[in-house]
């Protein structure tokens, strides 16, 4: 048995040049965002979904932790994701006419047949 020790200060979070300028095109759209806000919430069949918020202001919560992601971005994430979260990539997939956000998180398990929910290890 081994210990694994878990920095809530670091998270390992990168995204494609596809999402980041995705997540440009939302902020210029709503003037009062200035961030994006990762995190899950407990949803769907599987367990937990991703959420993202574009926030400004008040709606910016000052527990979050700020994430460098490069291409000119920092992503705010949920310290209550944070464990779920570290290691993602996230990227913009097109197919056919759809465009969406695609996480590829190492410690998603299972993904519903949907797409909208995920599963984690549990201990």
């Amino acid at each position: 048995m081994s210990v694994e020790s878990f920095d809530p200060t670091k998270i390992d979070l990168s995204i494609s040049d596809e999402a980041a300028e995705h997540f440009r095109r939302q902020l210029q759209k709503d003037p009062d965002a200035q961030t994006v806000r990762l995190s899950v919430r407990e949803s769907g069949c599987t367990g937990y979904m991703y959420v993202v918020d574009m926030v400004g202001g008040d709606n910016i919560n000052e527990r979050d932790l700020k994430v460098p992601v490069g291409h000119g971005l920092e992503l705010r994430v949920d310290p209550d994701s944070l464990g779920i979260i570290n290691g993602t990539k996230i990227d913009l997939v097109t197919e056919g006419v759809n465009r969406q956000l695609r996480f590829l998180n190492p410690n998603a398990l299972d993904h519903c047949g949907c797409g909208e929910s995920f599963n984690i290890a549990s201990d």
